[in-house]
């Protein structure tokens, strides 16, 4: 079953598919979950919420046929859903699915990775915010240490994985990690990429005040290392890459404050109890779970993705102002899946 591939009204088209597995995480970082919001007693979703893995490798399959090809599973933590390589394996069979990655805290890396890889994943973006282990344990809200994160990297990268780092810098809070943060990661061939500060969902007291922004990053590092510039791979690539001159070590940056990239934005997102968003900022979705369990033929499912798909005229990085980002309410990064 293959369709035409849906254009939305800025004539981007559909090419990504990030699924949340689920809306728990046993991180609190407050630029996400916030542990005075998600305490102890936060009511997360019921199991009976939450997509099961047929229902996400059908909807996988419809997406694939309208043109997905790049699928991201993420979360909350998606290693806290039981049975994700079985998931993985899914998804990795589905006819037009050309790449699959995992997004991770990196935690629980050392029980799931072999069986990960034996399952077909090759691509882990894990999350690190510092190599200070205090400062980290602050940030994660769980006093979790770096080295836990580093050795589960180290792991992974021996198993096989391609791994990325991601740090999201915020000002005064871990600005003194980017150099630190930029020679470990060179050091060993992993590429870091430094993510801008962003409003995603109502929880994290975001102001641009708080934004280092990626010229700022630049500057600091071009201060201690020369770095030239990587062509995409890909139209929508997210990151601006770079690389250490002399090496193979790269280093990425994510803008989506300072250098909107919306007029390239290929990504739709579907959240763990089957909500459709398209876009990381969205305010609200199309419920396909309610298609699926309502009984709703392939067809009509798909019928329902591409009208929503063509209907989007998202661009809200592009328009993004101090006034909009405290006003608007938006989807928290833990639900739609980052």
């Amino acid at each position: 079953m293959n369709h035409q591939t849906p254009i939305d009204r800025l004539r981007r088209p559909i090419r990504d598919l990030r699924i949340s597995v689920t809306d728990r995480c046993n991180f609190r970082c407050s630029y996400c979950m916030p542990k005075e919001i998600f305490g102890d007693d936060f009511a997360f979703m019921p199991k009976s919420e939450l997509l099961t893995f047929e229902e996400i490798e059908r909807l996988t399959r419809l997406f694939a046929s309208i043109g997905v090809k790049k699928i991201r599973l993420t979360g909350g933590e998606p290693l806290l859903r039981k049975d994700m390589p079985t998931l993985v394996s899914r998804i990795m069979q589905v006819d037009g699915v050309e790449d699959v990655g995992l997004t991770t805290n990196g935690v629980m890396l050392g029980a799931h990775a072999q069986a990960l890889h034996d399952a077909g994943l090759r691509r882990l973006n894990v999350s690190l915010d510092a190599l200070d282990s205090e400062l980290f344990g602050r940030l994660n809200g769980r006093g979790v240490d770096s080295a836990l994160i580093l050795k589960q990297i180290d792991h992974a990268v021996e198993t096989g994985f391609e791994v990325k780092v991601n740090m999201v810098v915020q000002k005064g809070v871990n600005e003194s990690e980017i150099l630190p943060m930029a020679a470990y990661f060179k050091d060993k061939g992993v590429t870091l990429r430094f993510i801008e500060f962003m409003d995603v969902g109502n929880d994290n007291g975001w102001s641009f005040k708080r934004v280092v922004t990626k010229k700022e990053i630049y500057e600091r590092l071009a201060e201690i290392h020369e770095l030239e510039p990587v062509d995409p791979d890909y139209f929508g690539e997210v990151a601006s890459r770079y690389r250490y001159k002399g090496t193979q070590s790269e280093v990425g940056f994510i803008t989506s404050v300072s250098e909107s990239f919306c007029s390239s934005c290929t990504r739709a997102r579907l959240s763990s109890n089957g909500i459709f968003y398209t876009c990381l900022f969205a305010y609200k979705g199309f419920d396909l779970r309610a298609l699926l369990r309502g009984g709703a033929s392939d067809e009509e499912i798909l019928s329902a993705i591409v009208e929503v798909w063509e209907a989007r005229a998202d661009r809200y990085s592009d328009e993004r102002t101090e006034q909009t980002a405290r006003n608007r309410k938006k989807i928290n990064m833990s639900y739609i899946g980052g």
